[in-house]
C-alpha cells in the first residue's frame, strides 16, 4: 500500500539543468575539460544526504571537511576518525540545530572549530564579480570548497533558506553545479551563477542580514584544540 508523503520534487527547469540530463552531462564534460571541476572528484566521493530536514548546513560542512581530508582528531565509530553530522556539536547541542537549523555565523564557527580555515562572505559585503572570482578559485583546485547559503525561491524551488556545496563551474555558460545535500528532494543541478547570487542576497528575517557563502580550506597546520 502506498503511503502519503513525497518522493522527490520535480526540479524547476529552467532555470536549473539536471546533472544527469544530456545537457547536464555536456556542461560537466566541457567544464571538466576546461579545468574548472578540480574539486568535484573529492566532493562527489564524500557526497551525502542530510539526515535531518534542518541539517543542510551540517551535511554540507561534513561533506567538505571529509573532502579536504581534515582529521577530526576524535573517533567517530570504533577506531575510525571521520566527520559525521553528529560530531559537529562544538558550539552547542545539536537538538537546537534540529529544531531551528543553523545560522551563517555558527556554521562558519563550526568549520573553524573542526580544524578548517573558514572565510565567511555575506552577499551585501561583496560583488557578484568577487563571488565569481572565488568560485573560479575553488573550481580550479581541490584545496578549497564553497558552501553556498541561499534562498531556494531564486531558483524557483520550494522551501526557503538552504546550504549546499558548489561542485564546479562552467565559465563559458557562467553556471555553477549545486551538489544539493537534500538529495531526497532535488538532484545535483547546474544553475546560472547570477541566480545563486540572487538567492544569497535574500534577507534572513531573524538577523536582517543577507545570506552568502563560506570558503572552506585546509589549515596551514594541524589544529591542536581537538581531542
Amino acid at each position: 500500500m502506498m503511503l502519503n508523503g513525497f518522493y522527490k520534487r520535480l526540479l524547476p527547469s529552467p532555470p536549473a539543468i539536471d546533472f544527469v540530463s544530456n545537457n547536464g552531462k555536456k556542461l560537466f564534460l566541457e567544464a571538466y575539460q576546461n579545468g574548472t571541476m578540480q574539486g568535484f572528484n573529492s566532493l562527489i566521493s564524500h557526497f551525502q544526504t542530510q539526515t535531518e530536514l534542518t541539517y543542510c548546513g551540517l551535511a554540507s560542512l561534513t561533506m567538505v571537511l571529509n573532502s579536504l581530508a581534515i582529521d577530526p582528531g576524535r573517533k567517530w565509530k570504533g577506531p575510525w576518525r571521520w566527520f559525521d553530522e553528529s560530531m559537529l556539536d562544538y558550539c552547542g547541542p545539536l537538538e537546537t540545530v534540529r529544531a531551528n537549523g543553523i545560522s551563517f555565523e555558527k556554521l562558519a564557527s563550526l568549520g573553524h572549530c573542526a580544524g578548517a580555515k573558514v572565510e565567511a562572505f555575506r552577499a551585501s559585503n561583496i560583488t557578484i564579480d568577487d563571488f565569481r572570482k572565488y568560485v573560479t578559485k575553488c573550481s580550479t583546485t581541490d584545496d578549497c570548497h564553497i558552501i553556498a547559503s541561499y534562498h531556494r525561491a531564486a531558483l524557483k524551488q520550494t522551501a526557503g533558506g538552504h546550504y549546499s556545496p558548489i561542485g564546479g563551474y562552467h565559465a563559458g555558460k557562467d553556471m555553477v553545479l549545486i551538489l544539493d545535500v537534500a538529495r531526497f528532494k532535488y538532484p545535483p543541478h547546474w544553475v546560472p551563477l547570477s541566480l545563486i547570487w540572487e538567492g544569497m542576497n535574500y534577507i534572513v528575517e531573524s538577523t536582517g542580514k543577507t545570506r552568502g557563502f563560506l570558503l572552506v580550506s585546509r589549515p596551514h597546520k594541524e589544529p591542536n584544540m581537538l581531542k
